[in-house]
């Protein structure tokens, strides 16, 4: 861990002292997003150090060549990813004619940078000395709105504090960016007009191959003291760049302001001949209400989502900052305004993973989405994946599957697998499994059954074609199964019989089947238009049935527990715990052909089973796989520590559920895997709400009703949470001496408290 220079505060992430060292993993953790758009905490400023400049534009993407040194049928020939996208928050400011550069100041002082959560703004000061022996004091804000989520604002501010100084400030815009992770160095964007107009300046580019068409803007105002200050700027321009300077002779201790204006508009939402008269109007309407006004909508935008998303905790600082830390990062990245997005693993803050959607999505996020959000918003993310069957179909087909069998991509942008490791594209399987469980998830919370005959189900029965002919059956065991696959633990590749994955085909067959049989008695007109399409036999179905009925679990009588996969027991069964600790992480120490060998277990596997499908199983019979697998778990993924966080708060081993829950919180922050650098982890941060959710809030749904069986750590006094059921807001609060339960409504509702039924009134507040 080397984030220890982060500052604990419940509402802010701070960093004091200037340290070229950690601006890359400062730029990722200090990142900020609209839901539509975010950048790395780049500096405003030039930089000659090390940087990772990193601006994007949701769903805005490219298809990059796939590069491997050999191919198979099935391969993707792209990986598409997110784009690095025109630079817009760029500020050159340079005193007495020397450029500002922390990175070749003689001295940089009284550093500090805020990423105030609580009102969704960044901040920076220092004192500077530059090489010319001016000594300069300077501070920034920045913000992108959620009101107005096509454009951000900068205040940026110098006062020279030895001497009068003459300084420039020189807004531009750069669209000769490249991504920090190219496969062949290929040109992602084609400038085709740079203009300029006034204070306001505009590059228009598009993407290569993808062609999708952005407008890039700024317009900047300048201030001496308090007052505006008019005067027409220097132009800069080239094929890819726009410049305006703005020069003034300040005095000593007076301060020089620029206000910057800036952002996006892509012809995803506008016509593409016209996105130059859409940028006008979202500056008209920015610099009409000023950047003050827009920082006060700013901060009730944020007040508006925190009042449903946050969790408090009492007692314990660093687990308060982590929790909002994770909460204030899902809401940058995903607002669920618009069901052509999805989540990335790693948000706006990264180019890791091409910022494309995996089953991160369908595991993790939707639980949040669905309780701190309308349902609608979970119900969109739903939408997402069925808009992609088709192409699922088409992937499927192109591995040899047929009949509407569906495999949904491991890595998609729109619906196209596009991740090139064999191991994960082909046998990554049970990726499938996870789609389909959102949708029992989302009924099972919202009690919103409409979405199955309307769209779920079709999804449903391509999901159970591809696992009914994904199985084979062995002679040999008597048994249908599935070979040649990859778990949840990728540090196992090519196994037989991945007990999660062959559990998945049982259970996802047997949910289709139930479902086909609800749709057609309850639901006839949508049941005629959806056999109509898929051409469903009754024959197939009973062979569907035959899989489900007699798949392959492999268990061990030994240790009375299910296998991860044929062969496990053949390992070494060194427990991690006798690891050599300079080894760790091993995925950066080992080669591949050890990591394969070894026994270790880089996330949940057969626990994501036991944590999707609880109630198929004893608390003895949790107790005894979590026993036998945990001690093998590296957790060297971010998806690992809330699984196992949930599942030991259940067994009531509160600091081992406490301990995993740190970790979750604060894996970024900590930087556990030593990677902040690359970006944060967006998507596992939902695990970090569930590990308080569902773990220490024991939140569950049981026969149709919220069921809590409340505990709280030691090192906490209390905490507390709300979460929308079926539109009614619920408000929990744990302390070490009971729980408060309060519900926001117009009706009753029955809850269970610890296995027992309770019926709390409309604004009332229910000790337990």
């Amino acid at each position: 861990m080397n984030q220890d220079y982060i500052k604990p505060d419940s509402w802010s992430i701070i960093e004091e002292g200037f340290d070229a060292d950690r601006v890359k993993s400062s730029e990722s953790l200090f990142s900020l997003g609209n839901g539509a758009m975010g950048q790395r905490a780049n500096f405003e400023e030039q930089y000659s150090g090390d940087t990772f400049q990193g601006s994007y534009i949701a769903g805005v993407y490219y298809p990059d060549k796939t590069r491997v040194g050999w191919w198979k049928n099935g391969y993707p020939e792209y990986f598409a990813k997110v784009l690095n996208a025109p630079n817009w928050i760029g500020i050159n400011v340079e005193v007495n004619g020397e450029p500002l550069d922390l990175f070749k100041c003689k001295a940089v002082e009284n550093y500090r940078r805020e990423l105030n959560m609580k009102a969704g703004w960044l901040s920076r000061s220092f004192t500077a000395t530059l090489q010319n022996g001016m000594v300069v004091q300077a501070e920034a804000k920045r913000f992108l709105s959620l009101d107005s989520d096509e454009v951000g604002a900068i205040q940026y501010q110098i006062t020279p504090l030895n001497n009068d100084a003459e300084i420039t400030f020189q807004p531009y815009l750069d669209s000769g960016i490249a991504n920090e992770d190219t496969n062949w160095d290929d040109k992602f964007w084609d400038t085709f007009n740079v203009s300029h107009e006034n204070h306001q300046a505009f590059i228009e580019a598009k993407t290569m191959k993808t062609d999708f068409h952005v407008c890039t803007f700024m317009e900047s105002k300048v201030f001496v003291g308090d007052k505006p200050v008019a005067d027409e700027p220097k132009i800069e321009v080239d094929n890819t760049y726009v410049s305006l300077s703005y020069q003034h002779q300040i005095k000593q201790n007076e301060t020089f302001t620029i206000h910057k204006f800036g952002g996006y508009v892509v012809d995803r939402n506008h016509d593409k001949d016209h996105l130059v008269s859409a940028a006008k109007k979202v500056l008209k309407e920015s610099t009409k209400k000023g950047f003050s006004k827009l920082l006060e909508e700013q901060k009730e935008a944020w007040a508006a989502i925190w009042s449903m998303s946050d969790i408090t905790i009492s007692g314990d600082i660093k687990a308060q900052q982590g929790i909002r830390f994770n909460i204030f990062q899902l809401n940058q990245t995903y607002l669920g305004r618009d069901s052509r997005l999805n989540i990335g693993p790693k948000g706006f803050t990264g180019e890791k993973y091409g910022g494309s959607t995996y089953w991160d999505t369908e595991a993790y996020c939707i639980p949040f989405y669905m309780a701190t959000k309308d349902q609608n918003v979970a119900r969109t993310l739903l939408e997402y994946r069925y808009n992609h069957l088709e192409k699922a179909i088409e992937n499927a087909e192109k591995l040899g599957f047929k009949n509407g069998a569906a495999l949904y991509p491991m890595v998609t942008m729109n619906g196209e697998e596009c991740h090139n490791e064999w191991e994960i594209t082909f046998e990554e399987i049970h990726r499938n499994g996870a789609i389909a469980f959102a949708i029992y998830n989302y009924y099972r919370y919202t009690g919103d059954y409409s979405y199955i005959p309307e769209k779920g189900l079709e999804v449903l029965i391509g999901i159970a074609r591809f696992w009914h002919q994904r199985a084979n059956f062995s002679t040999e065991k008597n048994k249908y199964v599935i070979l040649g696959v990859t778990g949840p633990n990728e540090y196992e590749n090519n196994v037989n019989n991945n007990w999660y994955t062959n559990y998945l085909a049982k259970w996802c067959i047997n949910y289709a089947i139930e479902n086909i049989g609800k749709v057609e008695e309850e639901y006839a007109s949508d049941f005629k238009r959806i056999m109509e399409k898929v051409k469903l036999s009754t024959l197939e179905l009973a062979e569907w049935k035959a899989v489900a009925d007699n798949i392959y679990l492999p268990f061990s009588e030994k240790y009375n527990v299910f296998l991860q996969q044929d062969g496990f027991l053949d390992k070494e069964l060194i427990s991690v715990s006798d690891l050599d600790q300079s080894q760790r992480p091993i995925n950066q120490n080992w080669s591949w052909d050890h990591i394969l060998r070894s026994p270790y277990i880089k996330q949940a596997d057969v626990l994501q089973g036991f944590y999707f499908f609880e109630d198929h199983f004893t608390d003895e019979e949790l107790k005894r796989h979590f026993d036998f697998y945990e001690p093998f778990t590296v957790h060297e993924s971010s998806l690992s520590p809330c699984v196992h966080s949930i599942q030991a708060a259940k067994l009531n081993r509160m600091e081992q559920a406490y301990t995993f829950y740190l970790r979750t919180s604060r894996l970024d922050l900590d930087d556990y895997n030593k990677e902040v650098h690359e970006g944060l982890h967006i998507t596992s941060m939902a695990g970090t709400w569930m590990s308080i959710v569902e773990g220490f809030g024991g939140m569950r749904v049981k026969n149709d009703k919220l069921s809590f069986t409340p505990k709280i750590p030691k090192q906490w006094d209390a905490y507390s949470f709300k979460v929308n059921f079926r539109n009614q807001i619920l408000k929990v609060e744990v302390c070490q001496t009971g729980a408060k339960f309060e519900l926001e409504g117009k009706k009753e509702l029955e809850i269970l408290i610890n296995n027992k039924s309770v019926t709390i009134a409309p604004n009332s507040l229910m000790t337990a």
